[in-house]
């Protein structure tokens, strides 16, 4: 389940030829004459460069090496320092705009907080953009961009969930469908997990309809219609589609047990989640591990694709850093290809770089390859904090077989009211509007939006 990520963690860490203490410095030999043939770029200054960067405590050993070999490339063009700060990435945007003269110069952050750090002016767009644009995944692109703009590079695209299943039990086709999954599941006296109760989650079973959800101009609201009277996929038809899922002896929405303790056991022989289990299901289903996108699920008689919120890390660069330009060279060579698969191997996460997520250990990776697959029907998370608690309770009813026997519609309504903060019935084309009463001053200012994805 996709968790909130606590208080940032503010250690500085230092890196160099030695470790010392709680960390120490990377600095490249003093600078020498600086020639047209040492490859600087115009503009880019010499002598002394420090830069402070921000990412999280686990990428401690990534960032010393993809700092050694920044340096080493630049050898002789300045002397360069690179100093790393381990901080937490959900909540970067809230500590740069707190202090942003004090903040570092290059930064990795949650994909949903883009919209703030381009508004308070943080975030410049980023001067290269076609060459960045055209070598990563044109989803992550989408992420780093406002208004068709590229403000940030983006660095992984694996923050997003399709299915595991165990072929000893399982085919392929076997998998097209939740109906079809059930019924073997049904049959063999197993599990299908699925977390219901969480709004990451449950976002599947509403996003490739026709009815919307999404933040209004203020940056802080959310318009949400899941309780449409009036689309083509009616809310009342997707509550009924899911109540039959969670129906099912073969279904368990939120249980004692994960999926991965699930598959272990084996009890569980398909479930949805994302990348931070491969691991552990290949672990416990060996040879008989695989991994696709979601099943389409039976919606008012009809098979519809299941959907997903996906998430991205991107890289940011602090415009009011006193190094700006070596700033986004780093940022640029911390994103590139040869980078993007160090982090893979090292830390496990998927590329958006698209040759690195085509080649080597990430190309025979089943679960980088059933994101890629799911990738069509994803789409951004970009809700307010209002939705959480509101399409928990909803979920959470549903994963309980609805055990007061409230009407469904009812049950959408309060849902749709709780996630709008407006009363709803379902009924009004007008209901689905968005607000443009806040300046971006006030969206910078009171964006409390929650961030729910899945931080290792």
């Amino acid at each position: 389940m996709p968790k909130k990520t606590v208080s940032a963690i503010m250690s500085a860490i230092f890196f160099a030829v030695t470790m010392t203490g709680c960390g120490s410095q990377v600095a490249a030999p003093a600078a020498t004459e600086v020639t047209e043939a040492s490859g600087v770029e115009e503009g880019l200054p010499s002598g002394d460069v420090t830069l402070r960067v921000w990412g999280s405590e686990e990428d401690e050993e990534l960032v010393k090496q993809i700092s050694d070999s920044f340096i080493a490339a630049h050898k002789g063009e300045a002397n360069i320092t690179i100093v790393y700060e381990a901080h937490s990435e959900a909540n970067c945007k809230d500590d740069i705009l707190g202090d942003v003269l004090n903040a570092a110069d290059v930064f990795t952050f949650a994909d949903d907080q883009l919209m703030a750090l381009v508004a308070s002016g943080v975030l410049k767009e980023v001067e290269n953009s076609t060459e960045i644009a055209g070598r990563n995944l044109e989803a992550s692109v989408s992420a780093a961009s406002l208004n068709g703009k590229l403000y940030a590079y983006p660095l992984t695209a694996d923050n997003g969930y399709f299915l595991y299943y165990n072929k000893a039990y399982l085919s392929d086709s076997d998998v097209e469908t939740m109906d079809g999954i059930l019924q073997v599941a049904e049959a063999a006296g197993k599990q299908v997990f699925m977390e219901m109760t969480s709004g990451w989650y449950m976002y599947a079973f509403f996003g490739n309809t026709d009815m919307e959800i999404g933040l209004n101009d203020d940056g802080i609201s959310t318009y949400c219609n899941w309780n449409a009277k009036y689309t083509n996929t009616k809310g009342v038809d997707v509550a009924q589609g899911m109540l039959d899922i969670a129906a099912s002896p073969a279904f368990t929405a939120n249980g004692e047990k994960n999926l991965a303790s699930g598959a272990a056991d084996d009890s569980y022989i398909a479930g949805v989640s994302g990348i931070w289990d491969e691991t552990a299901i290949k672990d416990a289903w060996g040879d008989n591990y695989a991994a696709a996108k979601l099943p389409t699920y039976t919606v008012n008689g009809s098979q519809l694709q299941m959907s997903s919120y996906a998430g991205y890390k991107l890289v940011g660069v602090n415009s009011r850093s006193a190094n700006a330009k070596w700033a986004a060279l780093f940022a640029d060579w911390m994103t590139n290809e040869e980078n993007q698969t160090l982090r893979f191997n090292l830390r496990g996460q998927g590329p958006s770089n698209t040759a690195a997520s085509a080649s080597g250990a990430i190309g025979e990776s089943k679960a980088i390859q059933a994101l890629q697959q799911q990738a069509p029907y994803s789409s951004l998370q970009r809700v307010g904090g209002t939705y959480w608690d509101a399409s928990s309770t909803f979920g959470t009813t549903i994963s309980q077989h609805n055990p007061t026997g409230a009407d469904l519609q009812t049950l959408l309504n309060d849902m749709v009211t709780g996630i709008t903060g407006e009363e709803s019935t379902g009924d009004a084309v007008a209901e689905e509007t968005t607000t443009e009463e806040a300046t971006t001053e006030e969206t910078v200012a009171e964006e409390t939006a929650e961030t729910e994805s899945k931080e290792e």
